[in-house]
């Protein structure tokens, strides 16, 4: 088809202005060039864009759905510029590592963190998935580099012990589910219960193991983080289903109860987990390496930090 990103920028700018002169000024075109431009673009396109009336120009339907497009296109613009301009500033490397919700909120961030102070010219591309998908994603060579929880199909992929967590039942102090140790997901399904936001590799893997059980959660309320969800439990919302390591990090502002869940899917034993038949690069090795070592330097700062709160 016979028109530019210049033409698009132009669409977009009229539409936001509903004007075309005020619309031409912001790409720096003249008002004749303009009108030219946008008629060619409508008849390139076979449709009109732009209902004219004496307060301005209003929209199409066909002109609404080329906004939404035409923003993405240069939202996407803007990101390969984004991910183009560290090569031109000496970027040495590139790594990708695919992360579950668990491993991503609750401990890739400051282990990666560390990896990245020492490597400054490798940049890491993070995605959030389930582990079947993080699993996939890595055999088809999309990612380097995986951390998941569960099995893992040793014919294709090499793991390694990451790090050991649980997922848990989070209350206030005095709900009855604390009068037990642990509990089966079955026995509170009559409970109310706040979850981490439909969408993330948290929620559907707990919302597909609760179903495959025959069970249905009532999910009381949705929220964006770990940290919300255990605030809300200990604020009587509804039961939370969390990480163990998050109410290990993070302090509520009320008590809570913690409660095992006596499911096998409860087990978020987390691995690292790269193809069996391709080499890594040296700096997704040495991300590897990091992270197979990021458990015992954890616990060391622990210690570190115990030892001087006792002081």
């Amino acid at each position: 088809m016979n028109y530019d990103l210049i033409d698009l920028k132009l669409f977009a700018a009229i539409a936001e202005e509903r004007n075309l002169s005020r619309g031409a000024a912001r790409v720096h075109l003249a008002p004749s060039s303009a009108s030219h431009r946008l008629a060619r673009l409508e008849s390139n396109l076979q449709a009109a864009l732009f209902e004219r009336h004496a307060r301005g120009l209003q929209l199409t339907r066909a002109g609404e759905a080329l906004l939404g497009h035409t923003r993405r296109i240069f939202a996407n613009l803007e990101q390969m510029h984004a991910d183009i301009s560290p090569f031109a500033r000496g970027l040495w490397a590139q790594v990708s590592l695919y992360g579950n919700t668990n491993a991503i909120n609750c401990f890739l961030p400051e282990d990666l963190g560390g990896f990245l102070v020492a490597h400054p010219q490798v940049r890491v591309t993070m995605k959030e998935m389930t582990s079947p998908e993080i699993c996939r994603s890595v055999i088809q060579g999309e990612a380097e580099i995986g951390v998941v929880a569960g099995e893992v199909p040793q014919e294709a992929l090499t793991a390694f012990p990451y790090r050991q967590d649980r997922i848990v039942l989070v209350s206030t102090p005095d709900h009855p589910v604390t009068a037990h140790a642990r509990v089966r997901i079955g026995e509170v399904l009559d409970q109310p219960f706040v979850m981490l936001h439909a969408g993330s590799a948290f929620h559907t893997g707990v919302m597909n193991y609760v179903a495959a059980s025959g069970g249905r959660l009532d999910v009381r309320i949705e929220v964006r983080s770990f940290e919300a969800v255990l605030r809300m439990a200990s604020a009587g919302v509804g039961l939370g289903l969390v990480p163990r390591s998050t109410t290990e990090r993070i302090r509520s502002v009320r008590p809570f109860a913690v409660v095992d869940v006596d499911e096998p899917w409860a087990g978020r034993d987390l691995s690292i987990i790269v193809r069996r038949d391709s080499r890594l690069s040296p700096h997704a090795q040495a991300l590897v390496d990091a992270l197979r070592h990021a458990d015992g330097a954890a616990l060391s700062r622990s210690a570190h930090d115990e030892q001087g709160s006792s002081l």
